[in-house]
């Protein structure tokens, strides 16, 4: 058995114990130890995820539903974090490796994955885009013609860039990475992944 699999498994029967003794301090201190010791250590495992900032704090602490002044703090703090390339709108044919492939903001590593490989979204754990790619989550919404409903205006463009790297800065509790502010993917990659989206040539929009 593995090691994350005996770490669920003795949460579950510590936790259920402290649970009816009522104690949250001491469930949150399992929660802790499990999760830190439960995934394999090492370069690039992304373990710095688990230490939650002042918005994800917020959002568990809520149960993802902020107040409206809780809300507007953190979509204010968000957009701040936003930093533009010079293009928002990249090479469709370079977002389209990147959606395909990478890390994501996996923790751990599956083998034979490599420590250096590139980091790519992942973007298909979660969403449809590309109609001849049925390998495809529905976590997210489907991205299929995401260009051809929305447009490839400026506004469209900007929003997309922006959802990408922080979408907390437009959903204060939204569940989807956020991918620029936590530096798994870079401007230029994101500006490529608008470019897969959005321009009419891309095969999202086919």
């Amino acid at each position: 058995m593995k090691k994350p699999i005996l770490a669920s498994v003795a949460l579950s029967i510590l936790a259920g114990v402290t649970w009816a003794a009522g104690d949250d301090k001491a469930i949150q201190a399992l929660v802790d130890q499990y999760i830190s010791t439960g995934y394999q250590q090492g370069d690039k495992q992304h373990l710095e995820r688990l230490k939650q900032d002042e918005t994800l704090k917020i959002c568990s602490e809520t149960r993802n539903k902020p107040s409206d002044e809780q809300a507007k703090a953190i979509v204010e703090r968000e957009k701040a974090s936003i930093k533009y390339p010079e293009k928002m709108l990249g090479s469709w044919e370079k977002g389209k490796e990147v959606f395909n492939t990478g890390f994501g903001m996996r923790v751990g590593v599956i083998m034979p994955d490599k420590a250096d490989k590139p980091r790519g979204g992942n973007c298909y754990a979660c969403h449809a885009a590309d109609p001849k790619e049925v390998a495809a989550g529905n976590i997210g919404s489907s991205l299929t013609g995401y260009g051809k409903a929305r447009g490839n205006n400026e506004t469209n463009i900007k929003y997309t860039y922006e959802k990408i790297y922080n979408s907390q800065a437009h959903v204060a509790c939204s569940n989807m990475p956020r991918f620029g502010a936590n530096g798994v993917l870079n401007p230029e990659q994101i500006a490529d992944l608008v470019a897969f989206l959005i321009d009419p040539a891309s095969p999202v929009n086919k």
